[in-house]
């Protein structure tokens, strides 16, 4: 392992999965471990706070320990310890927050705090750099969430010989996140939580272009979003079709008895709600690859990054391909395992932040709205 091969610990607990990993160098990820919450929060159609909490206190130890039994390391092999500070659940934040403060003192290694949106600009660069490829800069980053979505230019500058990152916020959502509206949606035609994965199954079925949901008309900044109308379209729509109404009952049933799965559900779907589900699914993704794509264009930059959970939709992958290329922009997606929330980009984050000169204290705390920029 040469000297600029540090060994970091990520440790990330913003919002409903417990996660660790250790990543060397910045590039190359030993262990990447993720306790989900999903069951826990599955009835209750969407993240209870006091509940994730809990169980971010019951996984936080086992969850480090595999993290470093899978790399082959302990503790006192770490060269540092990078923790998300915010923005996320104050109470989910906090447990992870102090646990990384705790290890850092007892084994006297560098504590980093991350913002979790940067974590999620270097999941894309963590596997850009392992693939051997050098992302062009600036770039401009879409982060896409059920919590978060926003654009960011991503810009580097030499800080004490290395690259330090810095962020420019070009748009962002006026109401709910993207991730957000699919869960939504997805409780409204009774779908199941969460609902963007199933979505996202059910569309290939359905006909795209069948319902036509306009684009929102945003005064002010052109890369902001908006997704309530959306929503709300789709409401409307619902209402409009009381013949939909007995198979949204009858998946809702469904869903009780525990038939989740995508076939399951698709089996209790018509055309018609097919067809609804894919035509809100492309609206909702030609809103965000039109817009992240004219910010691109007008702030000169030709590499785009996609990250955060809705960048493992199938729908959004392929259309910001097919829209890039031909303006000769390059699009940069992580894998589906690390477009959701994960620890190996908190510790990419933070080797960043170390190499640039980085360190935190025991005065760092958590922030449930730390502003990327």
């Amino acid at each position: 392992m040469t000297t600029q091969e540090h060994l970091i610990l990520g440790i990330e607990s913003s919002c409903d999965e417990t996660a660790a990993a250790i990543v060397a160098g910045g590039k190359r990820i030993l262990s990447s471990v993720v306790a989900s919450q999903v069951e826990i929060h599955r009835k209750y159609g969407g993240v209870v706070p006091e509940l994730a909490s809990r169980e971010h206190l019951r996984q936080i130890v086992p969850v480090v320990r595999e993290a470093c039994e899978q790399a082959g390391v302990s503790l006192r092999d770490l060269d540092a310890i990078a923790v998300t500070r915010g923005p996320g659940l104050i109470g989910a934040l906090l447990v992870g927050m102090t646990y990384g403060k705790v290890l850092a003192l007892a084994l006297g290694k560098p504590l980093i705090g991350v913002n979790h949106l940067e974590g999620h600009v270097h999941a894309v660069l963590l596997e850009a750099h392992a693939a051997g490829r050098r992302p062009a800069l600036p770039a401009m980053c879409l982060i896409v969430s059920g919590g978060h979505t926003v654009i960011y230019r991503v810009t580097t500058e030499a800080v004490n010989g290395a690259e330090a990152f810095s962020y420019a916020r070009i748009g962002g959502t006026r109401d709910d996140a993207a991730g957000e509206a699919y869960d939504k949606v997805a409780r409204m035609l009774a779908l199941g939580y969460p609902g963007g994965p199933v979505i996202d199954r059910l569309a290939e079925h359905g006909n795209p272009r069948a319902i036509r949901f306009g684009q929102p008309k945003i005064k002010g900044n052109p890369y902001d979003f908006s997704f309530s109308g959306l929503k709300t379209a789709v409401l409307y729509h619902v209402k409009r079709n009381p013949q939909l109404q007995p198979e949204i009952e009858a998946r809702q049933q469904a869903i009780e008895r525990g038939e989740r799965g995508a076939d399951a559900l698709r089996a209790l779907s018509t055309p018609a709600t097919l067809d609804l589900i894919a035509s809100f699914q492309r609206a909702a993704v030609e809103n965000l690859v039109g817009r992240t794509l004219e910010a691109a264009a007008h702030y000169g930059a030709r590499t785009v990054f996609v990250s955060g959970g809705v960048a493992a939709n199938s729908e959004l992958r392929r259309l910001f391909e097919a829209e890039a290329a031909p303006l000769g922009m390059e699009v940069y997606l992580p894998s589906r395992a690390l477009s959701t929330d994960n620890a190996a980009m908190i510790a990419a984050a933070g080797h960043a932040r170390l190499l640039a000169g980085e360190r935190a204290d025991a005065s760092l705390n958590a922030e449930a709205n730390l502003p990327l920029a």
